[in-house]
């Protein structure tokens, strides 16, 4: 798990979808989806001014590393994620806009992940 102030691809690594969110445990911050891994930055919001500001990098997990995800929800959509016993077995439930479009990125770039 990295712990820089902010999220930078890797060479050759492709940001897929990202949104502002927040998870069950972890609260607020910005999920990305990459071709190679699940990125999840905590943000700070600061009601004076509306803004957001970046934070730590709270999960970096690749792709090879989550067992499974699936969409759960209909008025509160999740896109819900578990991974690999070799990273805890951990549940992590994302709120999103679209856990359905969430579901098929990630399926997509594991397949891909999986076969390169």
């Amino acid at each position: 798990m990295s712990s820089s102030s902010f999220f930078k691809p890797d060479q050759g690594e492709r940001v897929l979808l990202t949104e502002d969110c927040s998870e069950d445990k972890l609260r607020s911050g910005i999920l990305i989806l990459t071709n190679r891994r699940l990125v999840f930055q905590k943000t700070e919001g600061r009601m004076a001014t509306l803004s957001k500001k970046e934070g730590e990098i709270a999960l970096d997990i690749p792709l090879s590393q989550i067992a499974s995800v699936r969409a759960e929800g209909f008025l509160v959509k999740k896109f819900v994620i578990i991974t690999s016993a070799a990273q805890g077995g951990q549940t992590y439930k994302f709120g999103v806009f679209s856990n359905r479009q969430w579901e098929k990125q990630f399926k997509q770039a594991q397949q891909q992940s999986a076969a390169s």
